[in-house]
């Protein structure tokens, strides 16, 4: 059994899809925190069988679009003095700016180079988005 201690102040990102914490790492710039981050994998869990688990000591200021997006399942755990005093679980973000980028070639956003080219939840089962310019469907891939 895996021993890492509770953090006194910081987030805990829990039930994160096995495999992703490394994407959400990425995706979340947790290279560039000064603090303890500890990204953990494979651990045995009740529900998903098995999961990954990051634990940021210190306050930041989680991008919760691009969160939902990568892993809509993860639960945020906010603590202080070792307690846990906000929980929240992520779901798909209805709409998305400056993430994604349209897959259609003949897309505005692709020739001019739209900067915050904007999404909007077309079919949560699928993951799927429609573009705000050109009505194309896209999925997400990190």
């Amino acid at each position: 059994m895996i021993n890492v201690s509770k953090i006194k102040k910081g987030i805990v990102l829990d039930h994160i899809e096995c495999g992703k914490a490394h994407i959400i790492y990425k995706a979340l710039r947790l290279d560039e925190v000064e603090d303890p981050v500890v990204m953990m994998q494979n651990i045995n869990s009740t529900t998903l069988g098995k999961k990954d688990l990051i634990k940021i000591e210190t306050d930041f200021d989680i991008d919760f679009t691009v969160l939902g997006l990568i892993a809509p399942h993860t639960t945020v755990n906010f603590i202080e003095e070792g307690i846990r005093v906000k929980k929240v679980r992520m779901e798909l973000p209805e709409k998305i700016e400056g993430v994604m980028h349209c897959k259609n070639p003949r897309c505005i956003t692709n020739i001019e180079k739209v900067e915050d080219a904007g999404f909007t939840l077309s079919n949560a089962k699928t993951r799927e988005y429609k573009c705000e310019y050109c009505d194309s469907l896209n999925i997400y891939d990190e």
